[in-house]
């Protein structure tokens, strides 16, 4: 399947990006030099920042393939960001192969890339939709056109958050997305804090907001308020590295992002 939506906006390489930024964090090629540049101040102020994109990139993988083992069939994953194997899809789609995915960016430079996006498993699919994460209502209409919306659907809003502050609607989105979606969907989400390394992630933030980009750092309760009337799977709202690791989370030093996974029960 092809991407939909309307036409890219022309790619603005002369100054840094997020999506750009992370895609160099992890090592991709995506990039451009203003964008590392930036990243490489940012990793001189704090050194956790890079870490940081690896564990995050790591506990939606293990998030993804936990709920997928759960018996979850139905992906939908806004603020998709730049392709970096292994995609969600191919996570999911590993584990049922009849997994369908819908990625949803508004970033030229995704959609450039959506092709990667959408070579899943004959048995499944995978499509991405062109759309702006703060119109959660035109992304649910346009994702039920994949998705069985009547049916649970693991809802990844991973690394999203901290580029919304609340002022500008972050709690309204979540909750318009997860009340439109059926008793048994989960919510994945991941989100900065200052927690963990307030000094070196609010000078982080400043590097950032230098380069024109604003981030949010948001405390153990802000997180949790995400999740109100969601039943938290265990271990809770944790440093992502602490997420059901696979090794320990300690050996590398702390991530200043939280996580969590929350099931909507029916009520």
């Amino acid at each position: 399947m092809t991407g939909t939506g309307p036409a890219a906006q022309q790619i603005d390489t002369t100054r840094p990006h997020p999506a750009r930024v992370y895609d160099w964090y992890l090592g991709g090629k995506d990039n451009y030099p203003v964008d590392e540049e930036l990243g490489r101040r940012i990793a001189a102020i704090d050194g956790g920042a890079p870490r940081a994109a690896l564990a995050n990139r790591a506990f939606m993988r293990r998030a993804t393939r936990a709920l997928a083992a759960r018996g979850v069939r139905q992906f939908l994953d806004i603020g998709t960001g730049i392709p970096t194997e292994p995609n969600l899809h191919q996570i999911a789609q590993s584990v049922t192969p009849g997994a369908r995915v819908v990625y949803v960016d508004n970033d030229p430079i995704v959609l450039a890339h959506a092709s990667a996006l959408l070579r899943g498993t004959p048995e499944g699919v995978t499509e991405y939709v062109q759309a702006d994460a703060r119109d959660p209502r035109a992304i649910l209409d346009r994702a039920a056109a994949v998705l069985d919306l009547d049916r649970p659907v693991a809802l990844s809003l991973v690394a999203l958050l901290h580029f919304i502050a609340d002022e500008d609607g972050a709690h309204d989105l979540v909750a318009t997305l997860v009340d439109a979606l059926a008793p048994g969907s989960c919510l994945v989400l991941s989100t900065m804090t200052a927690d963990f390394e307030p000094e070196n992630v609010h000078r982080g933030i400043a590097a950032y907001a230098a380069g024109g980009v604003t981030l949010v750092a948001r405390s153990h309760t802000e997180v949790g308020a995400f999740f109100e009337g969601l039943d938290l799977l265990e271990p809770g709202v944790v440093s992502v590295a602490r997420w059901r690791p696979e090794e320990d989370p300690d050996s590398a030093g702390p991530v200043s992002l939280y996580g969590a996974v929350g099931v909507k029960a029916a009520r």
